[in-house]
């Protein structure tokens, strides 16, 4: 019977970062895909010749992680390009914004988003180290975890009493009020709010964690910029592909886990390993899950290996997901009204109350009649993904429920789907004629494809009683978990999810802690 040291349970990028981590430090690690290597950021080929990611651009990818696994040697090859992000107009006076700056509005909101830039990278930076660190646990006044949190302390004192203040004033405002304070333009405030809601079941005037959402995104070499690594997603997560392999770590994909082994004795339970959907059982002396929380407790491990409030807690974890995909071949490059090029972030959200609209309507089990959305072209910045002269169109549509409001029939897909068609038409008139074929993931189709509960990107919501040392929860939020042997280390833990590494990166370094 094989034996490993490690179990790594799904290969998306944080499972391969934790395997490589491991693997590095001389621990034998087996990781274990039921499908394609890279989870939403694998590539799919939804027509024939035409390939598209889910998660289709890069933003705040830890630098620190891209060095420490020597991603660059495996190929990774990282754009110095920011995608210029659009917000559309239907009369084609664009809000753009770019590295130097946002065109489009008047003076004053050009000075102001100057100065708003420059707060919230100060904010960015101040907790920028902490994205890479375990979060203590809740009651332990350990000299580790007093250091962590002071710090933090000492992070923001430096900051100067005006803008600690300040700080601890915008990290919990809603979004709303943040762009109501620092702008008037109205397409300007939706464009700028929309990086702290994507992914989330969050509107503008949601009273919780936008903002710092926004300055987890801007944790990136970048500062929260949008890019496209040369050669697309797939370039990053075959790099990590590499960087693995170089290290040791064995990989099988196609291969579903069943349930996580829970050996008991008379010192108690513990994880000791795998079985796989074919009956193969694989022992390691540590089980280490990438997937999402309540998929691994509920299903791999089985509520009854669990006491009774913890299975309650994590049964209460808000996963459900409220975006869908839409992916466009088209026989040529769209033209876009009032743009000369349409190769940035462009989005359609024409007003902040537009977005708290179609939220409105998800909230009540419906998808908009007015949808609002993020849109990139990939095959610009990369040929491959698409026949020579053709093109892809990715977008994120925002505020579409996992449990729609009737089921998720055929018929709700396509009304959906002709919706987005119709709305598109009107921002890039003739389009509805360039499609050669067109796909429409609900979240439910996420979860489906995708293995993922609710088919939530970050796994759980992320909110403030699910940020940090709260993070799935607490007795699972330092990535060990309640049973011995059994480890976190997908979007479901701190920090949580989009690609940045930061879960991977932190698993295994309190696993390899657990070891000494």
């Amino acid at each position: 019977m094989q034996r490993f040291d490690n179990i790594i349970i799904g290969g998306g990028h944080n499972g391969l970062i934790c395997a490589t981590y491991l693997a590095n430090a001389g621990q034998t690690v087996l990781l274990v895909e039921g499908g394609e290597l890279g989870g939403l950021a694998s590539t799919r080929e939804f027509h024939p010749g035409f390939k598209v990611s889910v998660a289709h651009s890069l933003s705040h990818f830890s630098e620190d992680v891209s060095k420490q696994l020597s991603l660059a040697q495996h190929g990774f090859k990282p754009s110095d390009v920011s995608l210029t992000t659009v917000g559309l107009s239907l009369d084609g006076k664009h809000v753009v914004v770019t590295d130097n700056g946002v065109e489009g509005v008047g003076e004053s909101d050009q000075d102001s988003y100057t100065e708003y830039l420059k707060m919230l990278n100060r904010f960015a930076k101040v907790l920028k180290p902490f994205w890479l660190k375990t979060m203590p646990r809740i009651g332990d006044n350990s000299l580790p975890n007093m250091m962590t949190f002071g710090q933090l302390g000492l992070k923001l004192r430096l900051l100067g009493k005006k803008d600690m203040g300040e700080f601890m004033r915008v990290a919990t405002l809603p979004a709303r009020d943040l762009m109501d304070e620092n702008f008037d333009n109205e397409l300007l405030k939706a464009v700028l709010s929309w990086d702290g809601l994507i992914g989330s079941k969050m509107a503008p005037r949601s009273p919780n964690a936008t903002v710092l959402n926004m300055l987890y995104r801007m944790s990136g070499g970048k500062d929260g910029a949008h890019t496209l690594p040369q050669g697309g997603i797939s370039n990053l997560i075959d790099a990590l592909h590499k960087s693995a392999l170089a290290s040791g770590v064995e990989i099988k994909t196609g291969v579903a886990v069943s349930k996580i082994v829970i050996e008991k004795d008379s010192h108690g339970q513990r994880a000791s390993g795998i079985v796989l959907q074919d009956g193969t059982v694989i022992k390691s002396s540590r089980v280490v899950s990438s997937v999402d929380p309540k998929q691994t407790f509920l299903e791999l491990v089985g509520a009854r290996n669990l006491e009774i409030g913890f299975t309650n807690r994590i049964n209460r974890l808000r996963s459900d997901g409220y975006v869908a995909k839409l992916h466009l071949a088209l026989d040529g490059l769209p033209s876009f009204t009032g743009l000369d090029t349409c190769d940035g972030r462009m989005i359609i959200a024409p007003t902040m109350d537009s977005i708290e609209f179609a939220f409105d309507d998800a909230k009540y089990g419906d998808f908009s009649q007015s949808p609002v959305m993020e849109i990139i072209l990939p095959s610009i910045h990369d040929s491959a993904m698409a026949p020579s002269g053709q093109h892809v169109l990715s977008a994120h549509v925002m505020y579409v429920p996992h449990a729609l409001k009737g089921g998720w029939t055929e018929q709700a897909k396509d009304t959906l789907y002709q919706r987005l068609i119709d709305l598109l038409s009107k921002y890039a008139p003739g389009i509805e004629q360039q499609i050669i074929h067109g796909e429409l993931l609900t979240p439910d189709d996420l979860e489906k494809s995708y293995r993922l509960n609710g088919g939530h990107w970050h796994h759980t919501e992320l909110s403030m009683d699910q940020m940090l040392m709260m993070r799935p929860t607490y007795e699972a939020a330092q990535y060990s978990t309640p049973i011995p042997g059994l480890f976190l280390c997908g979007a479901g833990s701190h920090p949580g999810g989009g690609l940045m590494g930061g879960p991977g990166h932190n698993a295994a370094k309190e696993i390899l802690r657990s070891v000494k």
